[in-house]
């Protein structure tokens, strides 16, 4: 197993830092708003001058809580979100000044009805195809979100300062994606366990100029340790895709556990690898129509059809030499449980291993998966 360096900062470590640098930007009179997906265009909060923080939750600690107003056969990714807000335990929620949602799965979108009557949390419709008549609507959405934010506010959001907002992302996405691409190097130069949990944690890094720094400074020291030490020799271990729902809150028992059993995560297809990563916003369009193109095209299974996501997997398995594809699926999450239909099919039509694994955040499965992981690797020796 590819080691971890010596000052290897884990998710929990920096979602905890983070409630510092919240609180010192709320102390100093900044904003916060906050975020559950990455089809909220942040680009425009930025322009704000305020600060996005993500409020997707990881843990099943206030899951009790939330099934007293939600079902337990529920996406534990939802119910943990909405548990951490009624039972007000998250910094991040309480620091914001407002709440993002977005129309993506049933779920979310009735969630969001309750989480209203805690915190303001207004509501992006999103449109889930990707024809002229949705680009229209999701266009009509970044203008209402740009002018929900002005009012919120009491400020005036100009072009020239959505232009800037969008040139920092772009830069931000570009550092990420060099650092996503170590995982083409072979044999394999960094842990995905660490490049997922590193992704993760910059989103509590609220300085983007600081996240790009950070990221690239990693970067340069992973390619350089690669070089070396000539890291350039055959290497018996499976390379492994790993697609599917967000894995934040399954990764020490599915991610970790495939690289201490012996494989390594070489490529991410999910919300914190390549998904919203993956392509700029264009620069040469009116800033409304770039954002919307933009985060349109994100490869999520609301999206339907959802053909890009199926022909991004095949390309990734070619330039990242997979050997076997993972697919991690939230139990109730029914658009990704539906769509793995086709991730399957396209993936043993390349000839390579695949494994979809349900679970939530409990560790009541952990042995299971681990036994399920050990056979699915064995069948890739």
């Amino acid at each position: 197993m590819i080691q971890l360096p010596e000052n290897f900062e884990s998710y929990a470590d920096a979602r905890k830092a983070g409630f510092l640098r919240m609180k010192e930007i709320k102390e100093n009179g900044g904003k916060v708003v906050g975020i559950f997906c990455t089809f909220v265009p942040t680009e425009l909060i930025l322009a704000a001058g305020a600060s996005p923080v993500s409020l997707c939750a990881s843990s099943d600690e206030p899951i009790a809580a939330a099934e007293r107003d939600l079902p337990r056969n529920l996406c534990p990714l939802i119910k943990a979100s909405y548990g951490f807000a009624k039972t007000d335990t998250c910094p991040y929620f309480y620091f914001s000044d407002f709440i993002v949602g977005e129309a993506t799965c049933d779920g979310k979108k009735k969630m969001f009805e309750l989480m209203n009557e805690i915190k303001e949390t207004y509501v992006m419709q999103l449109p889930q195809n990707r024809d002229k008549a949705a680009m229209k609507l999701w266009i009509h959405e970044m203008v209402r979100f740009k002018e929900k934010l002005e009012s919120h506010y009491g400020i005036t959001i100009t072009e020239e300062d959505i232009k800037k907002a969008i040139d920092l992302k772009n830069r931000e996405r570009e550092a990420m994606m060099d650092y996503l691409s170590l995982g083409k190097l072979y044999p394999a130069a960094i842990s995905g366990y660490e490049i997922s949990s590193r992704l993760d944690g910059l989103g509590f890094t609220f300085d983007t100029e600081e996240k790009i720094r950070v990221i690239k400074e990693r970067t340069q020291e992973v390619i350089a340790d690669w070089e070396a030490n000539k890291k350039r020799s055959e290497s018996s271990r499976p390379r492994i895709l790993i697609t599917g729902c967000p894995n934040s809150g399954v990764r020490d028992k599915i991610i970790k556990t495939v690289e201490e059993l012996g494989a390594d995560v070489v490529a991410l297809e999910c919300c914190n690898g390549v998904r919203e990563k993956i392509d700029p916003v264009r620069q040469d369009l009116p800033v409304y129509e770039a954002l919307a193109e933009k985060y349109l095209n994100i490869n999520c299974s609301v999206m339907s059809p959802n053909t890009s996501r199926i022909r991004e997997i095949e390309s990734m398995i070619d330039e990242y030499r997979v050997d076997g594809v993972i697919e991690i699926i939230l139990q109730a999450c029914h658009t990704y449980s539906i769509e793995s239909h086709y991730v399957k099919k396209a993936v043993m039509e390349k000839g390579k291993g695949y494994l979809a694994i349900e679970t939530d955040y409990s560790q009541a499965d952990k042995g299971q998966i681990s036994t399920r992981l050990e056979a699915f690797l064995e069948t890739l020796e």
